[in-house]
């Protein structure tokens, strides 16, 4: 068996390739952060695809590069339909795009291709995901958020405080997809609750 660091360095190309479209809505933070719960989430479903995963959750919000950052926070993180706007679509569709092209300049075959693309276009505005991967790409997104990190970035796109998000974030945490992603949200924000005082503020 491969040194999980060694194993994981194949997909450097990618990250390299990538780094330009992470200066926007915080995805140089969101993104390796998610693409390490996928990892853990991966270690627990040895079944799934570790590659497709991999590229996907490395792959899935570049395309917020393409779209204006106000635009972004207000029409993708605010109203009660923010998951039906026209941004989030863009974004899934600018991801692939964007994607498609790193992956097929860095070596990926178009089956690998096809199979990443699948998840990334519907990852936030697709109602259920379709496999066991899709739902390891759906969780790994969204932890983050129950970290530290998450919380203290999020809670400005929401405007709110950080109790107020991770009030937030309870209401959430039985939503993700899968029994370890489910447990993985309870553990993280009960430590990030400890750790911002939020007993007390």
């Amino acid at each position: 068996m491969l040194d999980k660091h060694a194993d994981l360095a194949r997909f450097d190309p990618v990250w390299r390739a990538c780094e330009p479209y992470m200066r926007a809505r915080k995805n140089d933070v969101h993104i390796p952060l998610s693409f390490a719960w996928a990892q853990r989430l991966l270690d627990e479903y040895p079944e799934a695809d570790r590659d497709i995963c991999s590229l996907a959750i490395l792959l899935h919000d570049i395309g917020w590069y393409s779209i204006d950052h106000d635009d972004i926070i207000e029409k993708g993180f605010s109203g009660p339909n923010m998951l039906q706007s026209d941004v989030r679509y863009l974004h899934e569709a600018e991801s692939v795009r964007l994607g498609t092209e790193a992956m097929r300049a860095t070596g990926w075959n178009e089956e690998v291709i096809a199979a990443v693309n699948e998840i990334v276009d519907g990852h936030d505005t697709r109602p259920d995901p379709r496999h066991l991967n899709d739902r390891i790409v759906r969780d790994a997104d969204k932890l983050w958020r129950f970290e530290v990190t998450g919380v203290a970035i999020a809670c400005e796109w929401f405007k709110t405080t950080p109790h107020g998000y991770a009030d937030r974030l309870e209401t959430q945490k039985d939503q993700l997809e899968t029994e370890a992603g489910r447990r993985m949200a309870a553990e993280t924000l009960a430590g990030t609750r400890a750790a911002l005082m939020l007993h007390v503020i």
